[in-house]
């Protein structure tokens, strides 16, 4: 599945593959990190996050992913 997007019961579309299960990831790390008494720039993880979901997507859309 590279890149897909599937259309769920509410209408609105829904990402699939990589990117998806990279995403949820992501959120998990991120409200983990977020509960900790760990110092954590919230900033900078969304910004990485951002730049390798581009990269995951760009690898689905030639067929790599």
């Amino acid at each position: 599945m590279s890149g897909e997007k599937q259309v769920n019961d509410s209408g609105s579309s829904v990402e699939s593959g990589p990117s998806a299960v990279f995403i949820a990831y992501c959120e998990a790390e991120f409200e983990r990190r977020r509960n900790s008494d760990q110092p954590f720039d919230e900033a900078v993880y969304r910004d990485a996050m951002e730049l390798t979901l581009r990269k995951i997507r760009a690898l689905e859309e030639e067929g790599y992913a």
